[in-house]
């Protein structure tokens, strides 16, 4: 807002949103408290874990995450306190008046070690052919507290079926040690409500309804689950295999896209602190591991944005000039197949309010298997099209059966930032000490689409298009940052006011458009509960991304992940666009030249219809 001040004349103001609740007062006072023989003051009600954490004293935890709610149900984290009998969990001990804590005594390192003992007598299988191997909380704390046999035992047969029926998402129930990280995940975290704890004693287990393989059950594909399991109980349906046979076949012309947040996330999968953008060097090993082509999702990043820009114009001319009622607004996002699912399966007497258009994802691999086919004289059998993305969610998406608009599958394989990594070290390269490279063209031109990795990215890259499109101003933000898209509480609300417009948009003169940007479902519903109740009717445009942060937090993202690193890798994005020269869609060339020479009806029009929307018929009323 700062940005508005010096400019003097600001059409963007944010408002209070009505349907958030205010923060908590802070707990006042302070404790005086001894850990290990040392004194300390920490404010009331701080649990003994983050006391410790405060002081850099080390203490393990499994089921503890700082992105869910406190569960204190592996035990892990005792510590001692004096004058208690027991050993309490110190993740949920609340410190409320002076306690002499011990952290490391004989007492805390044999109840920790009998824990892990215990813990690893139900784990089945092998480090070695484990895909969390070297990154596995569990195998972590076994290294720790130098476990060199199985004491209690240890299971060598499977109980149960591994779960391959979800494109997204694989569950090894054998290597689940109940931490309910996933049930909390799907529960608190997203609002959901896949996972539950069922049975009870040495018979719980983690269930889905009436034990029904995920595919036909009500998960979103999110992958959040993933993201904040300890071990390999849950983790992505891996098409590398097929990739790699795709690549050694001389007869296929093997292409990829790549979206801007596992640019910004890879590193990490190779020792690098968060934050630390690999675009161009990604590029490098792409090339290097056998991909004919490697293309950049930002391309399609600026279709979407004049296709539904363009859509939420129609719409607005339909509802504020015609009088239409069967318009619905606002206009909601299409960008995120979580929240695609998610809408299908809570909300779907409100599917009329999605943009009808395609993800970037699928908008490219319609593209690449009709206009690139065309172009190269390549028989679009001989094609095939990989998408590396941050989502799980998007392998689900590709092989949704309406996405062949192409005449074939618009997209082959997605591809996680993860399995992506894999491959790299499997090519024997180290990402981080390649060259750079560019992109190849057509698609190596990109603007605004870049910042989509972001929560309200998409919002952002829209207003600075349609702002000009329907003014002729640039949006006034100093290089063009529409601040109050950015940053990461839950719902945000904002207007653009539109003064002294186009003869064209005359009818949006004096018009307030407002938008709102949620990310992480458990917020979508909130917004689709106050659409329901009929908060909404002020509200234009509404981003969601279904994951929290948006796309750099997505299911298929480096493992850990937390609030610090998400902000770090949207960082990393912002950085990135903010040295583009090109900021605004529709002043990208390779997206003047899709529309000269190909989609030659324009934004909407009959062709982007067929090949960049989903539901033609269904959303044709739109069609200028």
């Amino acid at each position: 807002m700062e940005n508005n001040k010096e400019t003097n004349r600001a059409p963007i103001s944010q408002k209070p949103l009505v349907i958030e609740k205010g923060d908590k007062d802070a707990i006042g006072g302070l404790v005086e408290i001894e850990i290990n023989g040392k004194p300390f003051k920490v404010p009331l009600g701080t649990t003994i874990l983050d006391a410790c954490r405060q002081q850099n004293i080390h203490i393990p935890t499994l089921c503890h995450h700082e992105d869910l709610c406190i569960a204190g149900v592996c035990r892990i984290c005792v510590v001692e306190v004096e004058g208690m009998r027991v050993l309490p969990t110190s993740c949920s001990f609340p410190i409320t008046n002076r306690l002499k804590i011990k952290t490391s005594s004989e007492n805390v390192r044999k109840a920790r070690r009998h824990i892990l003992d215990l813990l690893l007598s139900e784990h089945y299988g092998e480090c070695y052919s484990c895909h969390r191997n070297n990154n596995c909380e569990l195998q972590k704390l076994a290294k720790e507290y130098g476990v060199d046999s199985y004491r209690f035992g240890h299971v060598t047969q499977r109980r149960h079926e591994i779960d391959r029926s979800s494109y997204s998402v694989i569950r090894d129930m054998d290597k689940c040690i109940l931490c309910k990280r996933c049930v909390r995940t799907c529960i608190d975290l997203q609002e959901v409500g896949v996972l539950e704890a069922t049975h009870r004693g040495d018979a719980t287990t983690i269930s889905t309804f009436m034990d029904k393989p995920l595919a036909d059950v009500v998960c979103i594909n999110c992958g959040q689950c993933i993201n904040r399991c300890p071990t390999a109980a849950l983790k992505a349906n891996d098409p590398s295999d097929d990739i790699w046979r795709a690549i050694d076949d001389p007869k296929k012309h093997v292409v990829i896209q790549t979206a801007p947040s596992p640019r910004a996330a890879i590193g990490e999968e190779f020792g690098l602190p968060a934050g630390t953008s690999m675009t161009k060097q990604l590029n490098t090993a792409l090339k290097m591991i056998g991909f004919d082509k490697v293309f950049d999702t930002n391309f399609t990043a600026d279709l979407t944005i004049m296709e539904e820009g363009t859509e939420l114009l129609l719409r607005l001319k339909k509802a504020l000039v015609e009088k239409d009622d069967s318009v619905k607004l606002p206009q909601f996002t299409s960008c995120s197949p979580g929240w695609i699912k998610y809408i299908e399966h809570f909300y779907p007497d409100y599917l009329d309010y999605l943009s009808s258009c395609k993800s970037p994802q699928q908008m490219f691999g319609a593209v690449i298997k009709t206009y690139y086919a065309q172009l190269n004289n390549i028989n679009p059998e001989d094609i095939v099209t990989v998408a590396l993305m941050p989502c799980s969610a998007k392998k689900f998406e590709c092989n949704r059966p309406e996405m062949n608009d192409s005449g074939y599958k618009d997209v082959d394989y997605g591809l996680t930032t993860r399995e992506m990594a894999q491959m790299i070290k499997e090519a024997g390269l180290y990402l981080p000490g390649l060259p750079e490279s560019e992109f190849d063209n057509p698609f190596d031109e990109s603007s605004s689409g870049l910042i989509f990795g972001a929560t309200g990215g998409v919002m952002e890259s829209a207003l600075r298009t349609a702002y000009e499109l329907v003014t002729g101003r640039q949006v006034p933000f100093s290089n063009l940052e529409i601040l109050p898209c950015r940053g990461f509480s839950g719902v945000r609300q904002a207007s653009v006011k539109l003064e002294n417009v186009k003869p064209e948009w005359s009818f949006l003169e004096g018009v307030d458009l407002n938008f709102m940007i949620a990310h992480g479902t458990a917020n979508a519903k909130k917004v689709m509960e106050a659409l329901k109740r009929g908060e909404l009717s002020n509200i234009h445009f509404v981003e969601i991304m279904a994951c929290p942060g948006g796309c750099i937090g997505g299911g298929g993202q480096p493992i850990p992940t937390s609030k610090e690193i998400r902000a770090k890798r949207a960082e990393a994005i912002y950085k990135e666009a903010a040295g583009l020269t090109i900021k605004k869609s529709f002043e990208n060339p390779a997206i003047a030249k899709i529309y000269a020479e190909f989609l030659t009806d324009g934004p909407c029009g009959h062709l982007s219809h067929k090949l960049l929307h989903t539901h033609y018929a269904k959303r044709g009323k739109y069609i200028p």
